[in-house]
């Protein structure tokens, strides 16, 4: 096998001096066709299937690691320039306004409209069921731990779940509610969006048509992207609304107010550290680490854990935790927690170097359990004493008995659900913007439309020369011609955008000089793949026999297929989603990314002369193809497969099937895909096929 593999790889003498005689430079002619291809095309059935090609299987990793750590490096340089009391003042003040660009402008306070819906009577406390409209009907469910035979308002704590299917039923978070009802404290613990009460998409039969928590968050969420939406500061929100309830019981002493949660909780226990500052304490748990160490860990995190623009502002954790200083914080942790405990510690360490200078170092607090995941007893134990040690409304550390409630038992809507209470839902609110915007938003053409799609994009500059690779030849791999050619374009640094040429002869140079036409395809997600499989695009390099034939993988596909985050590349919370979730951290959309391969490699090709690029693309391809197709000069003909019909489309249906990877920020404010397609018009645009919001 080694000696046929070397057979195919090496051009015979004879062969090279023929070309050079003939100058053909390895054109493409309808002789040269593969004949595996052409026997297949004739019996009307596919070639067969070949182990997928993949060069390149870690590039997005280390890219994306190596942004993060730059932006690390400049965050920690500001940081620990700080000399002074002013120096740490001055920060506080830049961070919280760094934070509002990422969660803002917050919607104006509408009547929360609430109701006690039920009373349960225990031994030492009441748990009133409530439920209040953070948005107008827009209901949200929570349970409210009412200490018994106290004569003076209680100090309040909100209490923020983590991804629990039954949201505040859950065990561990009755319990850390009940643990503080037990020592005095008033406790409000509400459902999350897309857990417990508050499913968005339910079934009908207690379930979700999506799945519960974190499938339900990413569907909406992802959705929401399109309209300039960001479902963690929905999520704030809600917590801040339940602080403004919190605050209209008589029960509640005003100047003691916390909040507290673990993993998605401690998460939004962080988060509105950042946004709200009303608190005067605060426990997030199993959530505090850095950006930098969730990257290097390939650990995906919920799309409201991933604030836009956040690694742009050089915002990490600690930051959020730093705009409520010098109120007293304790960061909770677990040494065996899948959140890297020494990501906890630097974040720590910086929080301490900060509250040192604003002269309360004793004020922020760390606590390291010895467990997995979890809000367990001694953590909980750990807030107890951290938030006694604020208010004194208790000498008591250790925690009560406890008594975990049925779920049912702590159900605030009728069965369990608010869409029983006709609720509006996440998407409801998302399909309302889009429509709104579609009204507002006038129709761009030409230059207008060009700078639009430079400014959602966020390219870099394109100056510089492209370097290139020349990879060895592949075996046969049933292509359309014999050969195939392979090159890595370096796009920008460390980031290789893989083309191939498609030669009807051996080939081992720089590509060929052969006039200014030609095709360059885009696909859905692997040009070898597809150059094998897909008999449209055969037939297309078929009738456009003597042209010059190239196909590119920009990054995160083909050739660059992320191998990484121990899941499916396919999956919800895989390394495509996890590498789209940074990107919009880092203020680049990935469709922007892939817009800016495919505009390098058309530069590379125009070096060799191709200034008239048929450019034909397919499935997800599309989006960015069409994008650089208007932005380009060289590109003079378009011809798009499954082209998604428009982003409107995806953002006004309830059902749909297109990754975060593909949607653009915002892009519905400013324009939409019709408007590219229109444009495309006068470069003889030809789409073979839509696809609508669900996808193909």
């Amino acid at each position: 096998m080694i000696e046929t593999t070397r057979h195919d790889l090496l051009m015979n003498r004879r062969e090279i001096f023929q070309i050079a005689g003939l100058g053909m430079f390895g054109g493409l002619t309808a002789s040269s066709l593969s004949p595996e291809i052409g026997q297949a095309a004739e019996a009307g059935e596919r070639p067969p299937a070949m182990p997928p090609l993949n060069r390149f299987p870690r590039m997005m990793q280390e890219f994306f690691t190596e942004q993060v750590r730059q932006v690390e490096e400049r965050s920690l340089a500001r940081k620990y320039g700080l000399q002074t009391k002013a120096d740490a003042e001055a920060f506080v003040a830049s961070i919280r306004e760094k934070i509002q660009a990422c969660f803002g402008p917050f919607p104006e306070k509408t009547p929360l409209n609430p109701r006690v819906t039920g009373v349960i009577e225990r031994d030492v406390y009441t748990i009133e069921k409530v439920i209040f409209e953070s948005r107008p009907n827009f209901w949200v469910t929570a349970n409210l731990y009412l200490p018994k035979g106290r004569t003076a308002p209680a100090p309040g704590v909100v209490g923020t779940c983590g991804h629990s299917s039954n949201g505040k039923a859950y065990a561990g978070y009755q319990a850390f509610a009940q643990g503080l009802a037990r020592l005095g404290y008033v406790a409000l613990i509400f459902d999350p969006i897309g857990q417990g009460e508050r499913l968005q998409y339910p079934d009908g039969r207690g379930g979700s048509r999506v799945g519960i928590g974190v499938p339900e968050h990413l569907y909406a969420g992802n959705q929401q992207i399109l309209v300039g939406e960001f479902f963690g500061s929905w999520r704030a929100w809600d917590g801040i609304r339940a602080l403004d309830y919190l605050l209209t019981r008589e029960e509640v002493d005003s100047r003691f107010v916390g909040v507290t949660g673990n993993s998605g909780g401690g998460t939004m226990t962080t988060w509105l550290c950042g946004v709200e500052p009303r608190w005067a304490m605060a426990a997030p748990s199993c959530f505090v680490i850095t950006f930098r160490r969730n990257m290097e860990n390939e650990l995906p995190a919920d799309i409201e854990q991933c604030p836009p623009k956040a690694l742009a502002l050089e915002l990490d954790h600690d930051d959020f935790i730093a705009a409520m200083a010098p109120k007293p914080v304790i960061l909770l942790g677990q040494e065996k927690d899948y959140f890297d405990v020494r990501g906890l510690k630097e974040a720590h360490a910086r929080l301490r170097r900060l509250y040192g200078l604003l002269g309360a170092e004793e004020n922020i607090g760390l606590f390291i359990g010895p467990d997995y995941h979890g809000y367990s007893k001694e953590l909980r134990e750990a807030m107890y004493r951290w938030f006694n040690d604020v208010t004194r409304v208790s000498q008591a550390a250790a925690e009560p008995e406890l008594v975990i409630e049925e779920d049912q038992t702590l159900w605030c809507a009728p069965g369990g659900q608010v869409a029983n209470l006709s609720s509006r839902t996440v998407f409801s609110f998302t399909r309302e913007k889009s429509q709104t915007l579609a009204q507002r938003r006038e129709k761009k053409t030409g230059d207008a439309l060009r700078h639009a799609l430079l400014d959602i994009l966020k390219m870099p500059d394109r100056t510089g020369v492209l370097e290139y690779r020349i990879l060895r030849p592949l075996p046969n791999r049933n292509h359309p011609y014999k050969r195939t050619l392979s090159y890595a374009v370096e796009t920008e640094p460390n980031i290789w955008a893989v083309v191939y040429y498609l030669s009807g002869e051996p080939w081992m140079s720089r590509p060929p000089r052969l006039g200014s036409r030609a095709l360059l395809y885009v696909p859905h997600l692997s040009s070898d793949a597809e150059l094998r499989e897909e008999t449209w695009l055969r037939q297309l390099i078929q009738e456009e026999a003597g042209v010059p034939c190239f196909a590119c993988d920009p990054r995160g596909i083909g050739e660059s297929m992320p191998n990484t985050c121990g899941v499916d590349f396919w999956d919800p919370y895989g390394p495509d989603y996890f590498y789209a979730a940074h990107s919009l951290m880092l203020d680049r959309p990935y469709v922007g990314q892939k817009t800016f391969d495919i505009l390098r490699v058309l530069d590379w090709l125009a070096d060799s002369g191709y200034t008239g690029i048929h450019l034909v693309a397919s499935g997800w391809g599309v989006i960015p193809a069409t994008l650089a197709a208007v932005l380009s000069e060289q590109v003079v003909q378009v011809t798009l497969k499954n082209a998604l019909t428009s982003y409107t489309g995806i953002a006004e249906t309830e059902t749909y099937n297109w990754p975060l990877s593909c949607l653009l920020p915002n892009v519905l404010a400013s324009f939409d895909l019709p408007d590219c397609y229109r444009e495309l018009e006068q470069k003889k645009l030809k789409i073979l096929d839509t696809w609508g919001a669900a996808g193909g």
